[in-house]
């Protein structure tokens, strides 16, 4: 069975009286309505609504949570956390003594510790938080990991969008649970519920298949226009940002979408569920004229 030391993770812990009630109004998940060895998947967004960074959070205990983060941006979101929390009785602390690993494929034994459902996708296994001394003696093969989520066009933040300048909805993350639009207020609400609900974002990740090696970064073009960036890749398949009217155009058209010489295929991931709708739209007007 694979298990994955994810050298590239770091775990916060918050603790304290306040600590749900506190992380309830401030991150894009649910909170509240967690019990013991619950996990979520969610953000801390700025007031504009685009993610300062997204993670894996987890109930540890009564009025105790990890946040599973990447390690980049773990320093920058202790920082904030602290500067929201204000008056209330919560505490925040890298938990330098824990680690975490993913398990994904067939089931086996497993090291001592405490396993979360990955709360994103079935498929993608669950979360193993442990020593960081028994982390140790397990594989750090990241691209194992890497293949497995980019075979199930998981994005990850800092490789298939960026921090600081990507709404949740530009991340999946509204297709993704990582945004609870019942619960209330949190920091950038506002922005990301009119989103939801009163607009579609033109940006979208998508999956990619393609029959000759392709690199990262590598753009996707109908013709001579762009229509979107290769940001992860590996075994034929990869994550792409794409503009999804510019690319429904280009199907409508007839147009073959390429990276470089190579014609790829764009696909809806699986746990997906926004339009991609390849017919190009009629207005009512044009509808009217075709129709004599």
């Amino acid at each position: 069975m694979p298990v994955v030391h994810l050298t590239d993770r770091v775990l916060i812990r918050a603790s304290g009286p306040d600590a749900s009630k506190f992380l309830h109004g401030v991150i894009t998940c649910n909170v509240q309505t967690m019990a013991k060895g619950d996990s979520r998947y969610g953000a801390l967004l700025t007031p504009q609504g685009k993610i300062i960074s997204d993670f894996l959070f987890y109930a540890e205990g009564d009025e105790v949570f990890l946040f599973d983060v990447p390690a980049e941006r773990a320093d920058d979101l202790l920082k904030r956390l602290v500067f929201h929390r204000l008056r209330a009785k919560v505490t925040f602390e890298k938990a330098e003594d824990r680690a975490v690993a993913a398990v994904f494929g067939e089931t086996g034994a497993l090291p001592e510790g405490a396993l979360y459902a990955d709360p994103r996708f079935p498929a993608l296994g669950q979360r193993l938080v442990l020593a960081q001394a028994d982390a140790q003696a397990l594989s750090a093969d990241l691209s194992a990991y890497e293949s497995h989520r980019i075979a199930l066009g998981i994005p990850k933040g800092g490789a298939d969008f960026a921090y600081g300048d990507t709404f949740p909805h530009e991340a999946d993350m509204d297709q993704l649970g990582g945004v609870d639009f019942k619960k209330g207020c949190y920091v950038g609400q506002e922005v990301v519920s009119r989103m939801e609900h009163r607009s579609t974002p033109r940006n979208r990740l998508v999956e990619v298949l393609f029959p000759a090696p392709l690199a990262v970064g590598q753009e996707i073009a109908a013709g001579d226009k762009a229509v979107g960036q290769l940001t992860s890749v590996a075994e034929g398949r990869g994550i792409a940002t794409v503009r999804l009217d510019r690319v429904t155009d280009a199907r409508a058209d007839g147009v073959p979408l390429l990276a470089g010489e190579v014609e790829v295929e764009l696909r809806k991931p699986e746990w997906a569920s926004f339009s991609m709708d390849w017919e190009k739209k009629v207005s009512a007007l044009d509808a009217k004229f075709q129709g004599g």
